[in-house]
């Protein structure tokens, strides 16, 4: 999988040796950059917005984020806590499937629930026992839209055999009766294109119940901050759908809130051969950006040079396969250099792990035009020690 960002931005002229290694820094400037180009097409559209919590949770910028977004959406009961304690506006929460104390409790905090399939939404609402009140909020169904258009199959909603909403070909008129909205999400780190190709697929199958809708929620994966992203057709698309659907429109990107904004920074802390020049890193592929094998994918490194001889890097786990990539690095190989990731504020954060007992990295913010610069959260050996006590 190519990664779709990588501009170093002011992060150019960080000084690596300002925070301990390894550690997340993320610029406020680049976040408040991306979310007026956010605001920006709330203006002109019309349509809502809400930040993904599932890919960057980093909830001391709430108040930040807050004066743009209009709430954050949630993937199950502790992201619903956390967009009501630190986040103002609404909360949609869609999950495959609930568990009944969680449901409780996230039906009391989401103005929205979305259900997987028209069975859980019948389930749910004849559940006798009192604990589960589905007034209290919207009811929304997502779909599967049957339209794969993802570069990786594994992060493709509609891949063969889906487990990520209702297939769009089993919808019948029926299944509005108990719902307020309609939720799909089928992009991935996407242009316009593949939200345009895949409304054409979702939209004649919805269009003759919208006076039955109160909303449509057109999911996440939208790299609306991305430079080459074609915003000014999805103003026009926006503004048409809420002007002839008669709903509330919303969409939930989440790296786009997040885009070229964070870099994680890393030291070599050793280099050999064997075939080629391998350098072992502070940073682990596998505890600290997962998506690199998962996906897998190469993360762009901050000054990396366009010749030379490369460098393999890798982790310090035991995992024969935490390997990073082969890079040409900004100067010659030394123990004790810093590099850095560029792109690395959202998924990566939130998906670190601690296995092997590899520290977490500190997470650092950093205002880019005053030079402010401060640490937000450092870990030491007893969170890897207390999770598993």
């Amino acid at each position: 999988m190519e990664t779709k960002a990588g501009d170093p931005g002011a992060f150019a002229h960080f000084d690596l040796t300002r925070v301990p290694s390894p550690a997340f820094v993320v610029d406020e400037l680049a976040i408040r950059r991306n979310l007026e180009i956010l605001a920006d097409v709330k203006a002109r559209s019309g349509a809502k917005i809400l930040l993904a919590l599932k890919a960057f949770s980093m909830w001391s910028l709430a108040p930040l984020i807050n004066q743009y977004l209009d709430g954050c959406c949630a993937s199950g009961l502790w992201e619903a806590r956390l967009a009501h304690e630190y986040f103002d506006g609404s909360i949609s929460t869609y999950s495959p499937a609930y568990k009944v104390d969680d449901l409780k409790e996230i039906t009391a905090l989401s103005d929205h629930v979305t259900f997987n399939n028209p069975d859980q939404i019948e389930r749910w609402k004849s559940h006798t026992d009192g604990m589960v009140d589905l007034s209290t909020c919207d009811i929304g169904l997502r779909l599967n839209p049957e339209i794969a258009l993802g570069e990786t199959p594994k992060y493709d909603p509609s891949q063969p055999h889906s487990r990520l909403g209702f297939p769009i070909s089993q919808l019948k008129p029926e299944h509005f009766s108990d719902i307020s909205g309609i939720h799909f999400h089928n992009l991935c780190e996407q242009g316009f294109d593949a939200l345009e190709q895949t409304w054409g697929k979702v939209e004649p199958l919805i269009a003759p119940y919208y006076n039955q809708l109160k909303w449509i929620n057109l999911g996440g994966g939208h790299h609306i901050t991305r430079d080459d992203y074609d915003r000014e057709a999805l103003v026009g698309f926006l503004r048409e759908l809420k002007a002839k659907s008669g709903c509330d429109i919303y969409l939930e990107p989440g790296e786009a809130v997040a885009l070229d904004a964070g870099i994680l920074v890393g030291e070599i802390l050793d280099i050999f051969e064997n075939g080629m020049a391998i350098g072992i890193t502070d940073i682990s592929a596998t505890c600290h950006m997962p998506d690199v094998i998962e996906a897998p994918y190469r993360p762009a490194m901050l000054g990396e040079r366009s010749s030379g001889d490369p460098v393999r890097l890798g982790g310090p786990s035991c995992l024969a396969g935490d390997i990073i990539g082969d890079y040409r690095l900004p100067e010659p190989a030394h123990i004790g250099q810093r590099i850095a990731f560029l792109d690395q504020a959202h998924y990566s954060m939130v998906k670190t792990n601690s296995f092997n007992g590899v520290p977490l990295p500190s997470i650092w913010r950093w205002n880019s035009e005053t030079d402010d610069l401060h640490c937000i959260k450092s870990f030491d050996w007893t969170d890897f020690r207390n999770r598993l006590s």
